[in-house]
C-alpha cells in the first residue's frame, strides 16, 4: 500500500545517495601543522588526486628549505635532516626532491610502495586532473591506466635512487629542537624535520598467503557496481568486511564471507543482521547506508539491485585462506577447499592514520573535545540572545529594557549625533535629508544585524569567487550579494524610509496606494513611518517570512504574492533548475551558507542519516502551515473567535 508520508520524505531526500565525510589531520599552507617541524602532504591535506599529491610532497621539502632556523647536518649525523613517514606518491616526491637538495633523509614505508594506488582495480584509467597543472618536481605522470603508471612511478624513484626503509611508526614526539619517530619495534629515529605522507588508508593487516599480491586483491571497495556477476571473496568479521559484502551482493556480484573464527563478535548485530537476511534471501530489502569505514565509499540504495542478475551472499566461517590464484583460490577448514574466484577483498582492519595522528598531538579536524562543546553551546546561547536583540522587542528581555533605559548602543548613538553639534547635528535633524534617515537607522538594533549579515555576504562571497575561479561560482555569488544587499538591507533600512520621508508615499502620490498595502503606516494619514521591513518578503518567501502573512488583519497584497512565491514562482523554479536554483542563488540563508560557509562544508555531519534528520524542517514547516490554517480561520470568524484567542496565546 502506498504510504504518502513515506513517498513524500523519499522524493525528499532519503532517495538520494549520501556519502560521509573523511575526518582529516588539520594542516595549513605547505602542509605545516601544530606540532613544529612536522608537515602533512598528499591526500591528507583533502585533495586525492595524483598531481596535488606529487606537488604537496615536492612544496613541503621546498618549505623546509626555506625556514629561516633549518640547517642541515652532516652526512654521518645520526639525526636526519629529514624523516619522510610513507612512500606513497607524495613520499616519494618528497624523498626526490630532498635527494636532489642534497639532504640527509630516511623513506619509511610500512607495507608496499605506492600502496594507494597498487590497491586500484585493475586496468583503472588514469587521469591527471587538473591537465593545465604543470609540477615542478617529484614524480611525474604521463601513463593512462593503473599498472603503466605503477611502472612509471617505480622507474622515477630508481633513477633517483630512493631507497625505502620499512617500519612501521607509531607516534612523533617533540624533544627540545628534534622530533623522535617512535618505531613499533621500539627503535627510535631522530629527524630535525618530519613529512607525514601516510594517506588516508592507514597500514592494512596482510593475509600472509601465496598470491597476495595479485592485482585482484583489494584492501577497499570504490564502486561495488563494478564487479556485478563476479566471484568475489570477502575476507573478515568486522563491520567493513559485513559492508562490503552487502554492498556486493546487492549490487549483483556473487560474495562469499570468510571469516576465521566460527560466529561473528565485533560486528554491529544491525549488520550481522542484513548479512544473515541476504544469505536467506538474495533480494532481501538491505542496504549499507552509513558505511562503517571510508574504504567502503558507496551508499546503496534499493533500486540500484533490481537487475536481471541478483546477487547472491553466502558465509563460511571458521575458514582462512591459503592461497590465491589468478582465477580460484583456496580455503582451509580442517581441509582444503577450492573456489572459483575473480576478486578478493582483504578487509582485516587497520591501524587507522588518525589514531597516528591523535598519539603525536596533532589535532583532527571533526572530533569534538569538551571544550568544543562548551564553545558550540556558548555560541548557540550568543545567537539567541543576538536574535532577541536585533527583534528591537525591550519589553522582552531584561537586558533589553536595561540598553533601552540606559542608553546603551545603539540607542545612544541618534544622541550622540545631536550632542556632536554644528552642520552634523542640523542635518540630523531635516527629515528629507538622508542623514536622518541613517541616524534613525543607527539607533535600530536590527539596522546593524541586517548590515553585518549582508556585509558577511560580501566580504566572503568576494573571497569564494577569487578561491573558486569558475563562471558558475562567479555569476551565482554576484547575484547572492547583490540580492541580500539590495532587497535586504538597502531596501528597507535606507531607500524605502527616505522615501516616504520625502513624500513619495503621501495622499495624491502614485505610490500611495502601493504603500497602504504593503507597508502599514505608523504615523496614520501622514504615511511617513511605514512598516519597511516587510520588504524582506520580496525575497524571503513564506514560510521563511511568515509575519508577512501572520497579522491581525490581512494585507491581501502581500497575501497574494505569497501566495504566487511559495506556490507558483519557486516551484516553477524548483522544476526547471532544482532546488538550489532558490535556496543557492536567492534565499539568504543560502547565502551564507554558500559564501562564509563554503569552505567549513566537511564539518557538518553527513550522510543517509543526517539526511533523515533534515527532515526536521519539515515538521517546521507542517507547524507554520497549521498556525497558518488558525490565522485564516481567525480572520473569518472574527478577533473574539476561538482561533484568534489559541493563535494570540
Amino acid at each position: 500500500m502506498f504510504n504518502p508520508i513515506k513517498g513524500y520524505t523519499h522524493w525528499l531526500h532519503t532517495r538520494w545517495p549520501a556519502g560521509t565525510v573523511e575526518k582529516l589531520p588539520v594542516s595549513g599552507e605547505n602542509g605545516e601543522t601544530a606540532l613544529p617541524g612536522v608537515r602533512i602532504v598528499g591526500d591528507l591535506t583533502g585533495i586525492p588526486l595524483l598531481k596535488f599529491s606529487s606537488a604537496t610532497g615536492a612544496g613541503a621539502v621546498r618549505a623546509i628549505l626555506a625556514e629561516a632556523d633549518f640547517q642541515k647536518g652532516a652526512a654521518e649525523d645520526e639525526t636526519f635532516d629529514l624523516a619522510i613517514i610513507g612512500a606513497g606518491v607524495s613520499g616519494v616526491s618528497a624523498a626526490i626532491e630532498a635527494k636532489r637538495a642534497g639532504l640527509h633523509f630516511v623513506l619509511f614505508e610500512a607495507t608496499q610502495i605506492y600502496s594507494t594506488v597498487v590497491n586500484f582495480p585493475k586496468q583503472k584509467p588514469i587521469y591527471t586532473y587538473p591537465t593545465g597543472m604543470k609540477l615542478n618536481g617529484g614524480l611525474q605522470f604521463s601513463a593512462t591506466v593503473k599498472e603503466a603508471l605503477v611502472e612509471e612511478m617505480e622507474k622515477q624513484r630508481r633513477a633517483a635512487g630512493i631507497e625505502v626503509t620499512p617500519a612501521h611508526i607509531e607516534r612523533i614526539e617533540r624533544s627540545g629542537g628534534e622530533l623522535l619517530l617512535h618505531h613499533s619495534d621500539k627503535q627510535t629515529t631522530r629527524a630535525r624535520r618530519v613529512i607525514v605522507a601516510i594517506g588516508r588508508s592507514g597500514n592494512f593487516r596482510k593475509l600472509g598467503c601465496p598470491g597476495e599480491d595479485l592485482d585482484k586483491v583489494y584492501n577497499r571497495l570504490f564502486d561495488p557496481k563494478e564487479f556485478a556477476g563476479n566471484e568475489a571473496l570477502v575476507v573478515g568479521g568486522g563491520d567493513t568486511a559485513m559492508e562490503t559484502a552487502i554492498a556486493l551482493a546487492t549490487s549483483g556480484a556473487h560474495v562469499t564471507l570468510s571469516y576465521r573464527k566460527k560466529e561473528f563478535s565485533r560486528a554491529k548485530p544491525e549488520n550481522v543482521a542484513k548479512v544473515q537476511a541476504l544469505v536467506a534471501d538474495a533480494t532481501a530489502p538491505v542496504q549499507v547506508e552509513r558505511p562503517t569505514s571510508e574504504r567502503v565509499t558507496t551508499a546503496m540504495t534499493d533500486g540500484m539491485r533490481r537487475g536481471k542478475n541478483p546477487g547472491s551472499l553466502k558465509l563460511v566461517l571458521g575458514t582462512t585462506v591459503t592461497r590465491i590464484e589468478p582465477d580460484r583460490l583456496f580455503l582451509e577448514n580442517g581441509s582444503e577447499t577450492e573456489l572459483p574466484n575473480d576478486v578478493v577483498f582483504t578487509m582485516l582492519g587497520r591501524e587507522a592514520p588518525l589514531d597516528f595522528f591523535r598519539r603525536s598531538g596533532l589535532p583532527v579536524r571533526g572530533d569534538w573535545y569538551l571544550t568544543t562543546w562548551l564553545s558550540c553551546l556558548a555560541f548557540v546561547f550568543f545567537c539567541i540572545l543576538l536574535y532577541h536583540w536585533k527583534s528591537n522587542h525591550p519589553a522582552e528581555l531584561p537586558l533589553q529594557q536595561w540598553a533601552s533605559k540606559a542608553h546603551a548602543f545603539p540607542y545612544n548613538l541618534p544622541q550622540a549625533i545631536d550632542d556632536a553639534g554644528g552642520k552634523l547635528a542640523e542635518w540630523s535633524h531635516r527629515e528629507s535629508n538622508f542623514l536622518y534617515t541613517l541616524k534613525r537607522g543607527l539607533g535600530n538594533p536590527s539596522f546593524y544585524y541586517t548590515l553585518a549579515y549582508c556585509t558577511c555576504v560580501f566580504i566572503f562571497g568576494i573571497k569564494r569567487i577569487r578561491r573558486r575561479r569558475t563562471p558558475y561560482v562567479k555569476w551565482q555569488t554576484i547575484v547572492l550579494i547583490c540580492t541580500q544587499c539590495i532587497p535586504l538591507f538597502i531596501l528597507p533600512e535606507l531607500l524605502l524610509p527616505w522615501m516616504g520621508r520625502n513624500g513619495w508615499f503621501e495622499p495624491g502620490h502614485p505610490l500611495r496606494w502601493l504603500a497602504d498595502h504593503l507597508f502599514e503606516s505608523y504615523d496614520g494619514a501622514l504615511g511617513h513611518e511605514r512598516a519597511y521591513w516587510r520588504a524582506y518578503g520580496f525575497i524571503l518567501a513564506f514560510p521563511l517570512n511568515v509575519y508577512n502573512v501572520f497579522t491581525d488583519h490581512p494585507m491581501w497584497l502581500w497575501l497574494g504574492i505569497c501566495f504566487l512565491q511559495t506556490f507558483v514562482i519557486i516551484p516553477l523554479i524548483i522544476f526547471r533548475w532544482g532546488k538550489g536554483a532558490y535556496c543557492g542563488w536567492i534565499c539568504s540563508c543560502g547565502a551564507l551558507a554558500e559564501t562564509m560557509g563554503d569552505t567549513h562544508r566537511a564539518k557538518m555531519p553527513h550522510g543517509p542519516f543526517w539526511n533523515r534528520v533534515n527532515m526536521v524542517g519539515q515538521a517546521a514547516l507542517l507547524f507554520a502551515f497549521a498556525i497558518l490554517g488558525l490565522r485564516i480561520a481567525g480572520w473569518a470568524l472574527g478577533e473574539e473567535s476561538w482561533p484568534t484567542h489559541w493563535y494570540h496565546k
